[in-house]
Order: C-alpha cells, then structure tokens, then sequence
C-alpha cells in the first residue's frame, strides 16, 4: 500500500531523512516510533504530500505522491497532532465543509452518518465545536480524516491530553479503523503502540534502527539479560550471595513465594550469560534452583536501547548540492520514463480500440 524508496529529506546543512526505504502493506497499523527530532514527523509530511522531498521516492497504492500529488493525497486521511477544526462551525457544518473540499464522490448524508456512528460523535452533530470536550473534538478531528473512505490514515500523536477513558476509546476505534485501513500511528507513548499496532517502526537521527512485527520486537535486542529465579533457601542468605556474584548487574527479591522457595528478579551484565554460574553458584550451597524464567523486555526497554545504540553509531549523512541534485536527477528520470511508458500503453489501448489519433 505505501512504499518508500530512499527517501531524503535535507534542511539546509542538516540531514532529517536519511536514505529510509519502507513499506506497509494493506491493513497494517503500524506503530511509527522515535524521539523528538527524530525524523518522523518530516517523514509524514512528505508522505501526505505537504513536503518535497531532497531525494527518493513515496507511492501509496502505486501512485506516485511527486508525479500525482492530487491522486495520492486522494487516498490519504491525515489527522495532525493539533487537528485543524474550526471552532465556530457546527460539527455538521465542519463535515459537510470537509466533504465538499474533497470533492467526496459517496453520496453525503449516508457518508456522513456512518462516520459519525463509527467515530460516535452522532449526539453532538448539531453542537459548536468550540463548545465540545477535548475528546470529542479529537473525534471530529478523525471523522473529518475519514471522509472520502481513505485507504491510509494517518495519526500524529491522536490521545494526547485525553483522560484515561477517552483513550482507551481512541485506541478501541483506532484498532478497529485497521480492519478497513492502513493506518500510520505517530506517538511518545509506547504502551498505546503495543496495545493498538501490528507493527513497530523505530526511526533515529532520520535513519530506520528498527521495524519488526508487535509480537517479535524483543529479537531486535540480541541478549535478554533479566530472568526471574525460584530458590529454595533463607532469602536473609541466598539475596547477599546473588548481588556479590560477578557478572550480575541487578537483583532484587519479590514477593512471589512458592513454599520455602522465593523468586528473585535478576538481572545480567551486557554481554554476560549468567545461567550456568548461578546455577553451580547455587548447587554449591545445597539451594535449589526449581524455576528460571527469562523475562520478555518492556517496549520502553527496547526503545532506549536501540536509540541509544543508534546514537554511538555514525552520524547521518550530510548529502552536499552535487549529491542532492544527481539523486533527484535520477528520481526524475525514472518518474519520466514512468510517464511515457503509461503514455505508450494508452497509445497501444487507443490502436486496440480503433480511436484516431487526435480521440487518444
């Protein structure tokens, strides 16, 4: 559905995008990660059409947003971090406005009022939005992202100053929006992408340093390091034993008892296997070892680790005039050979067809 090649994003000196290459196939909801001035809002504009680009190439369902801006745009639902409502407008009024901006082909008061009971803003469709709540006017945002039926939305951080119920119910309609959409989800809190995407894309000084499914974001970390261990013994005796031990970093007793045994949450050195230590370190002492549980990393865990391994890594690439201007020369090339063969093929339609020359 969206594919993007290569993309390059230059401000001035300052490198935003660097070469990124992705695609999101069709009902993905893909959870698009990275910290602040990380590149992903840059990404996003230029997806939507709103930015150039310095280099490379952004399609969504094979259009070409730089060869056919209005067509991709056509596609695309995009809901801002801000969304842009007019406050002294009705809810209806803002709808129908939106619907006829987009020159929306589906028949209006049908259209309209299955958004507004998918997004379930149908009690407020008479009221000044000016006059809604926080949460009602983020569903005004979204409904008016819909209009037209999209094939991608597009959220920039949609649950922000939302109280906790409002939330749940974003990320309620969000998840079910992905059984019809690709959607695009933009946002600093980890555990809504968890709860809500397929997939996690995790973007770095403009650069991609991770894209993994939900379920498997935990391989992009090569060494788990923390494990949960049952030992039989007095905690007083086996808790000093275990924080003296080379190679481990952290542990700490839980509450968690299973008879005389007591679970400890330990944690491992980088780069350091522990099991086989701690469990002749045990033996040793006549405690047994009857439980040793390797503990999945927390999103937020993963995040800090890649981004931080990210930033050792070398810098962005500072792509100079001459640089710039031959992979735009190429990217041009090729959307112009793109053009002709579509135009060679229309020609060989219109032969078929038995048009003249000047029906093609």
């Amino acid at each position: 559905m969206i594919k993007i090649e290569h993309l390059v994003k230059n401000y001035g000196t300052n490198c935003a995008v660097d070469d990124i290459s992705l695609e999101i196939g069709e009902g993905e909801i893909v959870g698009f990660l990275g910290p602040n001035g990380a590149g992903k809002s840059t990404t996003m504009n230029i997806l939507t059409g709103y930015l150039s680009s310095t280099a490379g190439r952004v399609s969504v369902d094979g259009i070409d947003v730089l060869a056919d801006p209005l067509g991709a745009k056509k596609l695309i639902g995009y809901l801002p971090e801000q969304p842009p409502l007019y406050l002294d407008m009705t809810v209806d009024e803002y709808l129908g406005f939106h619907y006829d901006l987009k020159k929306c082909p589906l028949p209006k008061e049908q259209h309209l009022g299955e958004i507004c009971e998918v997004v379930r803003i149908g009690d407020v469709r008479g009221r000044v939005i000016r006059n809604l709540s926080k949460g009602y006017r983020q569903r005004v945002g979204i409904a008016g992202a819909l209009i037209g039926n999209p094939k991608v939305i597009i959220f920039d951080e949609p649950t922000v100053g939302l109280d906790p119920k409002q939330i749940i119910e974003i990320r309620n309609l969000i998840r079910g929006l992905g059984k019809d959409h690709t959607v695009i989800l933009s946002t600093h809190i980890l555990q809504e992408v968890q709860a809500v995407c397929d997939r996690i894309v995790i973007i770095n000084k403009g650069r991609i340093v991770a894209d993994e499914k939900t379920e498997n974001i935990t391989t992009v970390i090569k060494d788990n390091r923390r494990f949960n261990a049952k030992i039989c013994g007095q905690q007083a005796q086996v808790l000093p034993v275990l924080k003296n031990m080379t190679g481990i970093s952290y542990v700490e007793a839980l509450a968690e008892r299973d008879g005389d045994a007591v679970t400890y949450m330990i944690e491992a050195a980088p780069g350091v296997d522990i099991r086989k230590k701690l469990f002749f370190t045990l033996a040793e002492r006549g405690w047994a070892l009857i439980g040793l549980e390797s503990l999945g990393l927390s999103l937020e865990d993963i995040f800090i680790t890649v981004v931080n391994k990210s930033d050792e890594e070398s810098t962005p690439t500072r792509y100079t005039r001459r640089t710039a201007k031959k992979a735009r020369n190429a990217l041009e090339t090729q959307v112009a050979n793109d053009l002709v063969a579509d135009a060679d093929r229309r020609r060989e339609e219109a032969s078929a067809l038995g048009l003249p020359q000047d029906n093609e």
